[in-house]
């Protein structure tokens, strides 16, 4: 039970461990987490098979659906485990996964989803000693003396010897001679949302110089941070290191975006909802990028366009949806409903015309700018290009777009207490209602909106 010796977590961390390790690796860092934090190790090779990077994620998959609270969570994975975190997270955004609530990833050395670039004498000589059941403990402690800095912590070090010594030697030979070979960018794709990578300085393949390169194309947010001293172990060598990041990255995702409630994201990962929408959400509870360049308007005009979402669609405390990065988004990707008066600009045209206009005239102090948004209503203003009654009316589609990205982010449908979305489902048929009645929810819907019909009668 939660107390507050033990408070309740607010995020789940899942650690995918590299080759050779399981999911007992996480324990140094669960030790030293952030109490907000829950750590979950995932066993990857116990099973004996790493020749695929999607078998892998199979079984990292089943064993996170299994663990998952619905609520949000961070991938940390290690060497081996990080090209198979590239396609953890590409199918849990994809909708695919019974699992909602991906908001980030912490990377340590990761092996990337092309080939893993591993010499080819290194390779040999590790294949060499796996072609009994086990490695050897004496091929388990060289093992570890090449890839860590510099000598571990006796208990680290028997713990570390433990893990490898208990992995099945087919995992090995699997992932030698097949799986860090496969070239999985096609899988993974592109992979747009929160990513730290920590790499070694002493870790040559995967280290702090190797990893700039390998992880550019596939995490256009990833931040590397050099750790100097430290090898290819991180886990073992830099725990609390690693610890301290994945609480970093929490509380920045935390400050810059509201959350779903975990009974929201059960629901949402629940068979009730079918693939497409459960994708839709998954991507929109992501936190926004709000250093990116603007795709269609500039930066000025996102500027203006996020001091009039603040006034217009105020959401309170905590982290908040970048509504004006949303619309520029939309505006790219020719998202806008289409209709417009006679005359009028297309939407991109006409959204840059009226934020330029509003910008000349925006007064710093809020009651006057609360006085020009009635006025921009009511009378509107001189805008080139757009005239008085264009602007009015290219405001008040501005003020839909602002309320419409709001409301279609799931913790917004939470916030109003909407569960629509889960009637259609991944069965035959669709999932349908069987109660709807005031104050009356089914088992399956949050517990906030109402009681159950049972509830009621007891």
């Amino acid at each position: 039970m939660p107390s507050a010796a033990n408070p309740p977590h607010e995020c789940t961390v899942f650690f995918l461990p590299g080759l050779g390790l399981d999911a007992a690796s996480a324990g140094a860092i669960a030790a030293a987490a952030d109490p907000r934090l829950r750590v979950v190790g995932i066993d990857l090779l116990d099973r004996g098979r790493a020749a695929s990077v999607d078998d892998l994620a199979d079984t990292a998959l089943e064993r996170i659906a299994a663990e998952a609270d619905g609520g949000p969570f961070l991938v940390c994975g290690h060497s081996l485990g990080g090209k198979v975190a590239a396609r953890v997270m590409t199918r849990v955004l994809a909708g695919t996964e019974p699992v909602f609530g991906l908001m980030g990833a912490v990377l340590l050395a990761p092996s990337p989803p092309t080939p893993e670039p591993m010499p080819d004498d290194k390779r040999a000589d590790m294949l060499a000693t796996a072609q009994g059941e086990h490695l050897s403990r004496a091929d388990a402690e060289a093992f570890v003396a090449a890839n860590v800095a510099a000598p571990l912590a006796a208990d680290l070090h028997d713990a570390a010897i433990d893990a490898v010594v208990r992995q099945p030697a087919s995992a090995w030979r699997d992932w030698l001679t097949a799986g860090s070979l496969e070239d999985a960018t096609r899988l993974v794709g592109v992979l747009d949302l929160p990513v730290v990578v920590l790499a070694g300085e002493d870790d040559e393949a995967l280290g702090a110089d190797a990893q700039p390169d390998l992880v550019t194309d596939v995490y256009p947010r990833a931040r590397v941070e050099r750790m100097p001293g430290v090898g290819h172990l991180l886990p073992y060598e830099a725990p609390e290191r690693v610890a301290a990041v994945l609480a970093e990255t929490w509380q920045a995702i935390r400050a810059a975006a509201p959350v779903v409630p975990p009974e929201w994201g059960r629901v949402i990962a629940s068979s009730r909802v079918d693939v497409a929408v459960r994708r839709t959400l998954a991507q929109r509870a992501l936190v926004d990028d709000r250093d990116r360049a603007p795709r269609t308007l500039n930066r000025a005009q996102v500027e203006t366009l996020r001091a009039l979402a603040a006034l217009l669609v105020p959401q309170g405390e905590g982290g908040t949806i970048d509504l004006a990065v949303r619309i520029d988004d939309m505006l790219a990707e020719g998202g806008t409903d289409g209709w417009r008066p006679v005359g009028s600009p297309a939407d991109p045209v006409a959204y840059g015309l009226g934020l330029d206009a509003i910008a000349a005239v925006w007064p710093s102090e809020v009651t006057a700018q609360r006085s020009l948004i009635v006025r921009l209503i009511t009378d509107g203003i001189d805008a080139a290009g757009l005239g008085t009654d264009g602007i009015r009316s290219w405001f008040e589609d501005a003020r839909n777009d602002l309320l419409r990205m709001w409301l279609a982010h799931p913790a917004s449908l939470a916030r109003i207490g909407f569960d629509g979305f889960a009637v259609g489902g991944t069965g035959p048929r669709p999932a349908g209602w069987a109660t709807i009645a005031t104050g009356e929810r089914e088992t399956w819907e949050p517990s906030e909106l109402g009681q159950t019909v049972v509830e009621d009668a007891a």
